[in-house]
């Protein structure tokens, strides 16, 4: 007996002078081991146990407990608080600090502060403040990053004078460019919805070692929102509601959150609606006309006029209207302790989206098509994500990522005048793997290394229909015609295998150092079987190249608060089906197959300087560049088969083709700031300039935007936030327009003089142009929040450089959050 009551009285005394604290990562609910627990004067100190438990018993109930940890951002709580919160303390790897945001854009986890490259992150706070309508105009608010738009459907980001295909888009480890990604512009940045991603981090300049071809301006990364577990099992849900009036854009977002000790799922819905877009009315750049839609095509879904319709709102952007439809499933697995499985399931689909600058464009001062746009864009992602941590000599810890992707689109345009309608189908089936591994050398050397294979599979079929109509409608067609494929209609593949090697080491406790090298080999295989319109040399080809590339990164902090960082690095960008084999028709010109493409190199210095005020917490940074690339990819004209020119369809057309030219640089350097400067306020702003030109042509490099930035100002108190901001784009002269090429679309420009023989004297080039903005955000309570945006509050007129579109104008944007 005596027994027994010596075990009640020891667990009770246990029970009473034992305080249990769990330490969970705020990311994935895990528990953290080895978390030091003092309190300021270092008097008492406790180690939290492989479960994440710690005592905190002998601490103060007034005391500031400290905890801390190598790999996440120091914390302290009064331990009062911490009992109110259930003795649960969730620990972020971000901190306040501007220089100790980690990042994992690089594939291994790092701290900024031993990054000498120019990077961007863009966090959960940052996109739900922005609130943008797609994932194009998210990007488009980071400093250095212009976005050029054919159709609100749409967005091409440009990094460092560099866009479509030299640009690499990545979500949740998979690279996102595919075979097909072309020259010139590309509207797949919107496939990725905003409000299922967690954070946005961006690496400007070549990043070949890491990423592989295309990586040549930088690369865009995109994190999607993950679940986290839970010690009780919890059910979380939340609703997101937002209407903007410029188009009368209705978003709708849910998501549930299943929380459980040994798996989380998380399932998001997101859907929006666009009407048409409206231009701003208060034209200061002084073209009254530019810009203006006085007609356009009605014939879209099934209606027919024969006709173009004269618009009743000239400053009604018809034909801009469109949906889109993203579906986010995620399940996240603990193995063991260190050990995760991740299960990834990523849809995205659209409606029709009308190719507004093409549904605009004139012949003989008529409209041209009555119809062009894009088919539902669809893209399905599935992949597995394996991490492991043995943090063995051998190995650290690792990723294998193995996905499949599922890539549809189509082009379907009808000119006036005319019952035939054309088909363009394609379809893009991707395979890869992706293994990442990290070895920790010694105290601050870190080996990465890694390999990667991928391999693209491509469909393209094209066909013609004849409409048959009854009473302005269409009900059937009559006759199939011949259409000339865009790409190789006996099937084409792409096959890519690389390996890498990435060497981080502090030299000082003041000095890091950062190599790289990668080898990849990518082979291309293509068949065209038709050639009622175009006939090749070689009707089924082979290419196969091989690039070496390399980096050297060298990160110095002469003092506390200075950052100097200097980068050499070199990226490759190999052709792909869409440079070898597409065929397509833009003013009037044809471009077709260039069968002995080679493929590009970017050779890139630059310096860069950071500089801290205010306990780490205020920023002020530069970085400039100079990329010197060679054999770099040009479209001009092109002889094939002994001639200038070929019969397509039913008109004599010149040719164009991508050829391989001599030498070009693009320099430039992009100036930033951001941090608090008292309790409440923040402020951010930056400005970007860029120029390139071609060393053996002496012309101006296309997609080179003009000087453009943006300064905010914000206020935060508990529950209020607003702030103001303002976006500055300065103007762009005829004469610094690559007028060969036609990407930058310069006919999109103001016209000046319409008798002129020749484009620089007809064309004025971009107006410059400014808009201010505000926001305001109100937190009910920890479940509801109202958000609201003012943008262009002065409904100013203009276009971004390079776009088919104007952008718009005032507009009011009320968003609604609630959290179940």
């Amino acid at each position: 007996m005596k027994q027994f009551i010596t075990i009640i009285f020891f667990f009770t005394i246990t029970f009473v002078f034992s305080q249990k604290l769990t330490l969970i990562d705020a990311k994935t609910g895990k528990k953290i081991d080895g978390v030091a627990v003092f309190n300021k004067n270092k008097t008492i100190a406790e180690v939290s146990n492989i479960d994440g438990i710690v005592n905190v018993f002998n601490f103060k109930e007034d005391e500031i407990i400290i905890f801390s940890h190598v790999a996440y951002a120091d914390y302290q709580e009064i331990k009062s608080i911490l009992k109110k919160n259930k003795y649960q303390v969730y620990l972020s790897k971000y901190s306040e600090q501007l220089d100790e945001v980690v990042v994992s854009v690089f594939k291994n986890k790092e701290k900024t502060n031993r990054i000498a490259e120019q990077i961007a992150v863009v966090s959960l706070q940052d996109i739900q403040k922005v609130s943008p309508q797609t994932s194009a105009d998210l990007l488009a608010s980071i400093p250095g990053i212009k976005v050029q738009k054919s159709q609100f459907g749409g967005g091409s980001p440009v990094l460092r004078g560099m866009e479509s295909n030299r640009v690499l888009l990545v979500v949740d480890g998979v690279r996102m460019n595919n075979a097909i990604y072309r020259k010139g512009h590309l509207q797949n940045s919107i496939t990725v919805n905003p409000n299922l991603l967690e954070r946005t981090e961006v690496v400007f300049g070549p990043s070949s070692v890491i990423y592989g071809s295309d990586a040549l301006g930088g690369v865009i990364h995109y994190y999607t929102k993950t679940p986290k577990l839970s010690n009780e099992n919890n059910i979380k849900g939340s609703h997101f509601l937002r209407y903007s009036s410029i188009n009368n854009e209705v978003t709708n977002s849910l998501s549930a959150e299943l929380q459980f000790k040994k798996w989380a799922s998380l399932t998001s819905v997101s859907h929006s609606n666009f009407g048409d877009l409206k231009m701003g009315k208060n034209r200061t750049h002084g073209f009254d006309d530019w810009g203006k839609v006085f007609f356009y095509s009605d014939n879209l879904n099934v209606n027919y006029t024969e006709n173009p319709k004269k618009n009743k709102d000239v400053n009604l952007q018809k034909n801009t209207g469109f949906s889109q439809t993203d579906f986010l499933q995620k399940l996240f697995i603990p193995l063991s302790k260190n050990t995760d499985l991740k299960f990834n399931i990523q849809y995205s689909t659209s409606s029709d989206i009308p190719r507004f600058d093409k549904l605009t464009e004139l012949k003989d001062g008529n409209l041209k098509f009555a119809e062009w746009y894009y088919g539902p864009q669809n893209r399905l992602l599935i992949s597995s994500q394996l991490d492991i941590n043995p943090n063995k000599n051998w190995l650290e810890k690792g990723t294998i990522t193995l996905a499949y992707q599922n890539i549809e689109e189509s082009r379907i345009q009808r000119k006036f005048e005319s019952l035939e309608r054309s088909y363009k189908n394609e379809n893009v089936k991707v395979y890869s793997a992706n293994v990442d591994f990290t070895v920790p050398l010694a105290k601050k050397r870190d080996l990465g290394y890694g390999f990667e294979v991928a391999y693209n599979d491509v469909q393209s079929e094209a066909y013609g229909k004849t409409l048959k109509i009854s009473t302005d409608k269409i009900i059937s067609f009559d006759d199939d015609f011949v259409v000339q494929s865009r790409y190789p209609d006996g099937g084409s593949s792409y096959f890519s295998t690389a390996m890498y090697l990435d060497y981080r080491q502090d030299i000082t406790s003041n000095s890091t150092l950062n190599t790289g090298i990668r080898l990849t080999n990518t082979h291309l295989n293509a068949k065209w079987i038709d050639e009622t319109f175009i006939k090749l040399p070689n009707n089924n080809i082979s290419l196969n190249n091989t690039a070496l590339t390399a980096t050297a990164g060298y990160v110095y902090k002469p003092v506390k608060n200075l950052q100097l960082n200097a980068v050499l690095s070199s990226g490759f960008r190999s052709p792909n089906i869409d440079d070898v084999g597409k065929v397509r028709e833009k003013n009037d010109e044809v471009t077709v197959p260039n069968i002995n493409l080679k493929p590009e190199y970017a050779y890139n210095a630059e310096i860069g300087a950071q500089k801290y005020f205010n306990n780490k917490k205020f920023r002020i940074g530069a970085n400039m560049y100079y990329t010197l690339l060679n054999n770099y990819i040009y479209r001009e004209a092109f002889i094939l088969n002994s001639s200038p020119t070929i019969p397509y369809e039913g008109e004599d057309v010149f040719t164009v083709a991508n050829v391989n030219k001599g030498t070009a640089y693009i320099t430039g350097v992009t100036v930033s700031y951001q941090g608090k400067f008292s309790r409440h306020w923040k402020t951010s702003g930056s400005f970007t300039y860029t120029k390139g030109r071609s060393y053996d042509t002496d012309l101006p490099l296309s997609s080179i935007p003009p000087l453009f930035g943006r300064f905010e100002l914000n206020y935060i108190n508990k529950k209020f936030e607003s702030g103001v901001n303002f976006i500055f784009n300065a103007k762009k002269d005829i004469s610094d327009y690559n007028l060969e090429e036609g990407i930058d679309n310069h006919q999109q420009t103001p016209i000046i003089n319409k008798n002129a023989t020749n484009d620089v004297d007809k064309y004025y080039g971009t107006p410059s142009w400014m808009t201010v903005g505000l926001y305001a955000k109100y937190t009910l309570n920890k479940n509801i929040s109202i958000q609201t945006q003012f943008s262009n509050l002065f409904d100013t007129h203009y276009k971004e450089f390079a776009s088919g579109i104007s952008a718009p104008g005032r507009n009011i944007s009320i968003s609604l959050l609630t959290n179940f």
